[in-house]
C-alpha cells in the first residue's frame, strides 16, 4: 500500500491575472501565486523511473499559470477550485492542497500576504468481488468488509449467493458477493490493499483455482458510463476485470445491489443484467434477501 505521505509539492507559482471584485483589479490586475501538493502513489514511480507513472509538475505549473491569466474571476476561491479540479483531473493523483495568495490585495490596513487554501480528494466508483469456501466463509467476508472500512466509502454489499467453484480440483461451493464503494486509493494501491486483507485472512495462491479462505477482486475502477472507467492490461492490474462478464456468481450480486450497471467488455460498455442473462444461474442460490 502507498504511504499516504507521498506527495509532489509545486510552490511560488506567479503570473499575473486580473482576479478579484473591485474595478481597478479587473482593469490593472495584479500578481498571484500559487501554490500545489500533490497526494498521490509515488512508489511505481519511484521503483521504475518512469515519467508516466507520476505526474509532469512542469505540466502541472502550466496549468496554473493559464488559469491565473485567464477569465477574470471575483474571488481567488473559485481560482482554487478551477486549479484543484484540473490536477484532480490527472491519473493517479487522489487529494490535492491548494494555495492561493494575493500578495497585492486592496485590503486597507497593513499586512503580509491573503491566502485561500482548500483541500480536495478525487473520489472514484469501484466494483470489488468477494469469495470464500473455506471455514465460516460468510463470516470472513464480513471481516474483510470491515477491514476495508477505512479505505472505502458508501460501501454497499450484494446479498451472499453461494455457487459451485470454476475450475480447479474438488472442493467446496463458493460463497460470494460484491462491494459498490468509493475510493480515494489508486488502482494500484487499492489492489495492493485488498492483496493485504487477503493475507491477513490467511490466502495463500500455491493452486491455481483452488479453494480460498478469502478472494478478493477488483473488477472495475471508474464508472464506464462516463468514460472514466480505467482500462489496463498490465498483467499486475488487469482491468476491467477480464472474466467478469463470464461469472454469474460476480453479475448476479452485482445486479442485486446495482440492476443498472455497467461493464466494459472488449471495449463496448453493456449492462451487467444482459450480461448476466447470457451466463444463466442456474448454479447461482441466494442466502440473503435484499441489497445490505
Amino acid at each position: 500500500m502507498s504511504d499516504p505521505r507521498d506527495r509532489i509539492s509545486l510552490l511560488g507559482v506567479r503570473a499575473r491575472g486580473a482576479h478579484g471584485v473591485l474595478a481597478q483589479e479587473k482593469r490593472d490586475g495584479q500578481d498571484f501565486v500559487v501554490d500545489v501538493v500533490v497526494h498521490l502513489d509515488l512508489a511505481p514511480a519511484g521503483t521504475t523511473d518512469d515519467l508516466a507513472l507520476t505526474i509532469n509538475y512542469a505540466e502541472v505549473g502550466a496549468d496554473v499559470v493559464a488559469r491565473i491569466e485567464g477569465p477574470s474571476l471575483d474571488l481567488i476561491e473559485s481560482l482554487a477550485e478551477q486549479i484543484a479540479g484540473d490536477v484532480l483531473a490527472r491519473a493517479g493523483v487522489h487529494t490535492v492542497e491548494v494555495t492561493v495568495h494575493k500578495p497585492a490585495a486592496p485590503v486597507g490596513v497593513p499586512f503580509g500576504d491573503v491566502a485561500v487554501t482548500i483541500t480536495r480528494r478525487r473520489v472514484v466508483p469501484v466494483v470489488i468481488a468477494l469469495g470464500a469456501n473455506l471455514g465460516e466463509a460468510a463470516a470472513r467476508l464480513d471481516a474483510a468488509v470491515d477491514d476495508l472500512a477505512g479505505d472505502l466509502e458508501g460501501v454497499r454489499r450484494a446479498p451472499f449467493v453461494t455457487t459451485d467453484p470454476v475450475g480447479g480440483p474438488d472442493q467446496p461451493r463458493y460463497t460470494n458477493s460484491v462491494l459498490l464503494a468509493t475510493t480515494a486509493l489508486s488502482p494500484q494501491a487499492l489492489l495492493a490493499r485488498l492483496h493485504a486483507v487477503e493475507a491477513r485472512h490467511g490466502r495463500v495462491r500455491e493452486v491455481r483455482w483452488g479453494a480460498r479462505t478469502l478472494d478478493l477482486d477488483l473488477i472495475q475502477y471508474g464508472d464506464p458510463a462516463t468514460g472514466s472507467d480505467v482500462t489496463s492490461e498490465d498483467p499486475q492490474l488487469l482491468l476491467p476485470h477480464p472474466r467478469a462478464h463470464e461469472r454469474g456468481f460476480v453479475l448476479a450480486p452485482w445486479s442485486r445491489v446495482d440492476p443498472d450497471a455497467l461493464l466494459r467488455v472488449d471495449g463496448a460498455v453493456l449492462p451487467v443484467a444482459d450480461l448476466l442473462a447470457r451466463v444463466g444461474t442456474g448454479d447461482i442460490e441466494d442466502t440473503e434477501a435484499g441489497p445490505c
